[in-house]
């Protein structure tokens, strides 16, 4: 039983309390590297001594300006009435601190991950008992890995800029096939008989689960604003689960209309000895549960956690 791998520990954290509009752009500094590998990451650009920053790496910097600026002076829309609002962790268990999270998703005893970064994608399977990686397969370069979901006896992997999505054999995490898509892939699950896939915009888009072709699309919307960046994906119940990117927080999606119906606070969940670079990205639902498996980046830890109304 999963159940049986975590550590005894029970608290409350949550409420999200006033935006601040400085540490979000604290946070993005920190975040710089999070898309397109390490070339453009802000502190190694201005701390390598003896290094001359390339017309890649000023690209970079100045998307990363923009950000920084629009995060600082955009107030968050309120989370929506009703619905969980806070995380109760019930245990802990051992994650690996060189895993760049980008896909979680436990399915029949197993807990799959998926990691990014050029160079260092790959796709796991771990002991949800331990935490141990038992098989990994890497992604060639240059390909920057994504949200994975389970179908059956395949694996879908995204990848960020590549435009490709890889179909892998369950057991052997091999690839079998691949499949082109327009635009960027973020995070990816299986709502009943299609896909939900995100791209770090404010729309998912349905796609079918063998071809990928895609069949809709939906605009998330929290109180009547788009919800832009949302993350990877988690589908349970008929609703789409979705991290933030840039926040620590999770939203409950109605992929019916894209209205969101709860917005849950993590914050309180962030290891004190992770870099602001290791942002919270990850979620799992538990089969069988209300409960989900929740991680960051280059996090030590997978919090086994309930959203709970207070």
């Amino acid at each position: 039983m999963v159940a049986d791998a975590f550590r005894a520990r029970l608290l409350l954290c949550g409420g999200s309390g006033e935006p601040d509009c400085r540490w979000v752009g604290e946070r993005w500094i920190g975040l710089a590297g999070r898309r397109g590998g390490h070339r453009w990451i802000v502190p190694h650009v201005f701390a390598a001594p003896c290094t001359r920053a390339t017309l890649s790496d000023v690209r970079w910097l100045l998307m990363a300006a923009v950000f920084v600026l629009s995060a600082a002076c955009t107030t968050p829309p309120s989370g929506p009435a009703g619905g969980p609002t806070r995380v109760e962790v019930l245990g802990t268990l051992p994650h690996d601190t060189g895993a760049f999270t980008q896909g979680l998703e436990l399915s029949g005893g197993v807990l799959y991950e998926g990691t990014g970064l050029e160079g260092q994608s790959s796709l796991r399977r771990l002991d949800p008992d331990t935490g141990e990686v038992e098989h990994r397969v890497d992604l060639p370069e240059p390909l920057f890995g994504e949200g994975i979901t389970v179908v059956d006896d395949r694996i879908w992997q995204l990848t960020w800029r590549d435009g490709v999505a890889i179909e892998r054999d369950r057991d052997t995490l091999e690839e079998v096939r691949r499949v082109t898509y327009d635009g960027e892939g973020w995070g990816l699950c299986r709502d009943g008989g299609r896909l939900v896939m995100s791209d770090g915009s404010a729309e998912l888009t349905f796609r079918d689960p063998t071809s990928f072709v895609e069949h809709g699309t939906v605009t998330v919307r929290r109180d009547g604003q788009p919800v832009t960046r949302l993350n990877e994906l988690e589908c349970v119940n008929g609703q789409v689960w979705a991290n933030v990117w840039l926040s620590d927080e999770v939203v409950r999606i109605d992929p019916a209309n894209g209205q969101v119906t709860a917005t849950v606070d993590l914050s309180g969940l962030r290891p004190a000895d992770v870099p602001d670079s290791a942002v919270l990205n990850g979620i799992a639902a538990v089969p069988g549960t209300d409960e989900f498996l929740v991680t960051g980046k280059n996090w030590p830890t997978i919090f086994r956690v309930r959203f709970t109304d207070g």
